[in-house]
């Protein structure tokens, strides 16, 4: 659905986005996360062909952005950081307006208007001029806006910046809701955005790519969590016996009723092996010893934690 290449942008001396390359697939919801001035918006401007690249390549549904830039722009919604309403006018108004711009024909202008309303649950304040609007009710607009000529792709920038909490949560189930029919990025510095509705997670830094794996891939480890009545001279050498088992190691221990403990273990994996293939061979190896199984868990990673290490491995800069 979209490929970019080496894609590069500069201003005189600086560098906001530096050879960034990534593919998205149909259906897609990805996320692209780093801190406020990562060169996030200007990839997201770039995508939608508001800025010329300096170099690289962009197509999305099989079409080049440099060759039939309105084609690509006719399957895209994009909502801008700053979304560009026009505040003295009607909500339905300024989606006709919009709808027009879109070149959505006018035989179907009204039903696309009401299926976007609706969408994005205005009904209730169509006819309110918008800069009587809350901001979640302006960022329902400006996403109203976006999905009025039912574009492939929806690309979002910072679409929960300066929400309330019960409007974050409205923005998460409207995006989730949208991404049924369109691939969405999203661009944002929070990252409990990222991980409540993204599929992938994309890490720019300093205006390169840091990072690029999928939810699961980057918040579960290849480790192993086991935790036994057993001690640790019974039960090392026995997991190492595991097939992809690369080591264990000995986590923490702590005193149970009746004078029982309960140990923690850390099973490291090799890279070819699937930790809930192994997790099954564990608690069998478990079970054949009579030892009393406590726990038996993928590890988890927290992404505040990962984000951290990137920044601090490029320097922090």
């Amino acid at each position: 659905m979209i490929r970019v290449e080496a894609l590069t942008r500069t201003y005189g001396n600086l560098t906001a986005v530096d050879h960034v390359s990534f593919e998205v697939g149909a259906g897609e919801i990805v996320g692209l996360l780093g801190h406020n001035g990562a060169g996030k918006t200007t990839i997201m401007k770039m995508l939608t062909g508001y800025l010329e690249p300096t170099s690289g390549s962009i197509e999305i549904d099989g079409l080049d952005i440099q060759t039939e830039r309105e084609a690509v722009q006719r399957r895209i919604g994009y909502l801008p950081e700053n979304d560009p309403l026009y505040y003295e006018m009607t909500v339905i108004d300024y989606l006709d307006y919009a709808a027009t711009l879109h070149g959505v024909p006018g035989a179907e202008r009204n039903d696309r208007i009401r299926d976007a309303i609706a969408k994005t649950e205005l009904t209730e304040k169509a006819t309110q001029t918008i800069g009587t609007l809350s901001r979640g009710f302006c960022q329902r607009v400006g996403v109203a806006q976006a999905i009025l000529h039912n574009p492939r792709v929806l690309i979002l920038d910072e679409p929960t910046n300066g929400l309330d909490p019960t409007q974050v949560l409205h923005m998460r189930e409207l995006i989730c809701s949208l991404a049924e029919n369109a691939t969405v990025i999203l661009s944002t510095h929070i990252l409990q955005e990222v991980q409540a509705i993204c599929d992938r997670i994309i890490i720019i830094h300093n205006g390169k790519k840091a990072l690029d794996a999928t939810k699961d891939e980057l918040l579960t480890g290849n480790r192993l969590l086991v935790t036994v009545d057993a001690e640790p001279k019974h039960v090392l050498t026995l997991f190492n016996t595991v097939e992809g088992v690369l080591g264990v190691e000995a986590m923490s221990s702590s005193q149970l009723q009746r004078q029982r403990t309960r140990y923690e273990y850390a099973l490291n994996l090799s890279e070819k092996s699937d930790v809930m293939e192994t997790a099954p061979i564990v608690a069998n190896l478990i079970s054949a010893q009579n030892w009393n199984l406590y726990q038996l868990q993928p590890e988890r990673h927290d992404l505040e934690q990962i984000f951290s290490k990137i920044s601090a491995r490029e320097g922090g800069k």
